[in-house]
Order: structure tokens, then C-alpha cells, then sequence
């Protein structure tokens, strides 16, 4: 079985976040970039136990981004990924994306698809769906628990309310979500065989925007607390209705 993690690279969580150009560009500069943690600590760990539990014979990984997009990949070859694909381009339009992994991934025979179930920057959630439907394979969104027995793979999945089973034929894609793995940090050993895998740089197909970021803005600044006596319920009854509009 042969095994295509996405990895999609965002701000570290700490990142003061900053815009320019007029509010339409988010400024990068001083910016650390790192794995989004669903690829990174569920997708991919769980594609890697799937290898070493002798499932899965590769597990390639794929960005879709330029240079300064080749740390964070390389720290997931640290882990344990075979040989990376960074393809030359950089959008944050979610169909180009999907659609740019898709083009790659069609002439390489790949069994399953792992993804992130959103990047922790945009949060669309929506490349795993749209990167099955252009690869014409089944898909299964927001699993928290793989398992793979032949070409067959039975998964738990949230759902509204609860928790299903579902199991699925092979090829697919598939998004994940905390409790398919429990995370890792790479060891000198994985970081030292990182510098001479293969990390293969591919030309981007002409794939045109559906959507642009037209401004950001940042959240209103928080207020302050105000304490109520509880004995005083006619003063938050008129709070709760003319400040924060609830009732």
C-alpha cells in the first residue's frame, strides 16, 4: 500500500499575526512556519505506524508551496516519510490546492490519501473532500480512528451526536482528526537521514483561482469584565439585552 500524506505549512501558534498592503496581505516577515498539527500529528503519524506495522510500503508527502516551504517538509521527513513533493506554487485558494495535489497524484498510484481535517490558519476544512472528488476516490472526513485489513480500511468517524463505523474499499482519501495517532518529535537520527531524502520540486499546473481573499481585519479588541452582585439580577437582565445583545 502506497501512502500520500498532506502537509500544508502555517504560522506557528504563537505568531503575533500582522496584516499590510492596505489589510489584504498577511505580512510573513518574522513569521516561523511549522506543520499544520492535523497533518502533521494525526495524518502522517498514523501513515507511519501504518508503514512500520508492514501495511504500507511508502509514505510519500506532498506541500504545495515555494522555497521557504522546504524546513517544515523536511521536518516531516525527520519523522519518517520516505521521499516529499513540493509543488511550485503558492495559493490560499483551497480548490487550487486541492486541485494541484490532485495532478500530481493522479499518475502515481496511491492507495490512500491522508489530510489534515483543516489547517489551524484558514480552517476551510474543505481540500481532503475536493482533492477525492478530482481523484475520483472515495472519501471519509473527520475519522478518528484507521484501521486497514487487505484493500478494505474501517474507520470511526465523529458525527453529529456521536460516533459511526464505517468501512471503505481502497483507493480513498482520507481527513483526520485527534485520536487516529498520538503525536511525535523527530530524533537526531531522523533529522540527520532527513538531509538526503528525496525532495522532489514539481512545476505547477495551470490551475486558476475560484476565490480571493479580498481584506482581512482582526477580532474587536476585548472589553473588559464587569461583576454583577447577585443579588442584582435586573441589572444583568439589561446588560445581557442592550451590551451583548443575547436576549
Amino acid at each position: 500500500m502506497k501512502i500520500l500524506v498532506c502537509l500544508c505549512p502555517v504560522p506557528d501558534t504563537t505568531t503575533k499575526i500582522a496584516f499590510s498592503d492596505n489589510n489584504t496581505t498577511f505580512n510573513t516577515a518574522g513569521v516561523t512556519f511549522i506543520i499544520n498539527p492535523y497533518d502533521e500529528w494525526y495524518s502522517l503519524v498514523r501513515a507511519l505506524e501504518l508503514k512500520e506495522a508492514g501495511t504500507a510500503t511508502a509514505v510519500h508527502l506532498v506541500t504545495v508551496g515555494k522555497a521557504d516551504a522546504e524546513p517544515v517538509i523536511r521536518k516531516a521527513l525527520a519523522l519518517g516519510g520516505d521521499e516529499a513533493i513540493r509543488i511550485d506554487t503558492d495559493s490560499n485558494d483551497p480548490y487550487v490546492v486541492a486541485a494541484q495535489i490532485a495532478e500530481f497524484a493522479k499518475s502515481e498510484g496511491y492507495d490512500m490519501v491522508l489530510c489534515g481535517k483543516e489547517s489551524i490558519d484558514y480552517n476551510n476544512g474543505t481540500v481532503g473532500a475536493m482533492l477525492a472528488e478530482l481523484l475520483d476516490m472515495n472519501y471519509l472526513g473527520f475519522v478518528s480512528k484507521i484501521d486497514v485489513a487487505g484493500k478494505t480500511v474501517t474507520v470511526k468517524r465523529e458525527i453529529d451526536g456521536g460516533e459511526e463505523t464505517d468501512a471503505c474499499d481502497m483507493p480513498l482519501v482520507i481527513s483526520c482528526q485527534k485520536g487516529v495517532a498520538e503525536a511525535r518529535i523527530p530524533n537526531m537520527r531522523g533529522i540527520m537521514a532527513a538531509r538526503t531524502k528525496p525532495l522532489k520540486v514539481v512545476a505547477p499546473a495551470a490551475i486558476e483561482n475560484l476565490s480571493a481573499i479580498v481584506s482581512y481585519e482582526m477580532p474587536p479588541a476585548k472589553t473588559g469584565v464587569k461583576m454583577i452582585a447577585t443579588d442584582n439580577m435586573d441589572e444583568l437582565v439589561n446588560l445581557l439585552h442592550t451590551e451583548a445583545k443575547v436576549i
